[in-house]
C-alpha cells in the first residue's frame, strides 16, 4: 500500500477516536488536544515507514516540541472548564449534530492536518543528508515562531490567573506588539519547517502547508473568532487601533 494511503487511513483512524472521546466526554473541544498530537503522531509513522535521515529527524523533533506543548497547553487550559463557548455554540445552532460534528469538526480537522504536515513527510520520505544555509535559516525561523508562542501563551495565561485582570484585556509583553503573538509564532513555526524541507529537490508542493495554516489562522478559525469576541468593546477597538493585527511591530500613536 502507498505510503500516503497509510498516513492518511491512520490519520482517518485517529480523528474518528477523537470523536467518539467527544462523545463520551460530551465535549467538542477535545478536538483542540488531538490537534497538536496528530503532528506528532504523523511525524513519526512517517518516519518509521522511510529511510532514516539526520534533517528528517531535526523535523520530527520540532514537530513533536510544538504538538506537545500546544495539547499540554490546550488540556491544562481547558481541564475543569465548561466546553470552549464556540463549540458549545455549534452544539446549540447544529442539526444532525453528532453527524455534522464528525465530519466538520473532526474529519475536517484531519484534512488539513495532513495538508499541514506534507513538508514533514516529505522530509522524512526523502532521502537527503545535506544541511546548509537553507535548514540554518528554517531551524532559526521556527525558534522564533516558538519564541512568540510559548511567551505569548504564557504571558496570557499569567493574566487571566490574576482576579485583579477580570473583564480586562491583555495588552502588554509581547501583546503590546501584536494583537495575536501566539498566532504569529504558531505560523511561524511552519514556514520555518517548510524551508527546512525546500532545501530538498522536488519539496516545492509541500508550501502548501505552511500557506494553509496561514490561511486557517489568519481567515477562518484563528484569528477572526477572537476579533469578534473582542468588538465593539471600547477598550478592544482601542487596541485594534494603535497594536498590529498579526505581525510583531512598534505600536501606534493615537
Amino acid at each position: 500500500m502507498n505510503d500516503y494511503y497509510i498516513l492518511a487511513l491512520t490519520l482517518l483512524g485517529y480523528m474518528t477516536l477523537w470523536f467518539f472521546v467527544s462523545i463520551i466526554k460530551k465535549r467538542n473541544d477535545v478536538a483542540d488536544i488531538a490537534w497538536g498530537l496528530g503532528f506528532v503522531l504523523i511525524a513519526w509513522l512517517s518516519y518509521f515507514l522511510s529511510d532514516y535521515s539526520f534533517k528528517a529527524l531535526l523535523v520530527n523533533g520540532l514537530v513533536t516540541i510544538w504538538g506537545m506543548r500546544l495539547s499540554l497547553h490546550i488540556y491544562n487550559r481547558n481541564r475543569n472548564k465548561p466546553e470552549d463557548p464556540r463549540y458549545m455554540e455549534w452544539r446549540k445552532q447544529w442539526k444532525n449534530f453528532y453527524i455534522r460534528s464528525y465530519l466538520q469538526v473532526f474529519l475536517l480537522q484531519g484534512i488539513f492536518l495532513f495538508m499541514i504536515s506534507l513538508p514533514v513527510i516529505f522530509t522524512n520520505f526523502s532521502i537527503s543528508s545535506g544541511f546548509g544555509i537553507l535548514e540554518i535559516v528554517g531551524l532559526i525561523v521556527w525558534v522564533i515562531g516558538f519564541y512568540f508562542e510559548v511567551v505569548g501563551d504564557k504571558q496570557l495565561k499569567d493574566f487571566i490567573s490574576d482576579p485583579a485582570n477580570k473583564g480586562k484585556l491583555m495588552v502588554e509583553g509581547l501583546w503590546r506588539y501584536s494583537r495575536h503573538p501566539n498566532y504569529f509564532g504558531e505560523v511561524t513555526q511552519w514556514w520555518g519547517i517548510f524551508i527546512i524541507a525546500s532545501s530538498i529537490p522536488g519539496s516545492s508542493y509541500t508550501v502548501l502547508g505552511p500557506i494553509t495554516i496561514t490561511i486557517l489562522i489568519l481567515y477562518v478559525s484563528g484569528i477572526p473568532l477572537l476579533e469578534k469576541k473582542y468588538s465593539g468593546r471600547p477598550d478592544f477597538e482601542e487596541y485594534r487601533k494603535r497594536t498590529s493585527l498579526f505581525f510583531p511591530l512598534p505600536p501606534k500613536r493615537l
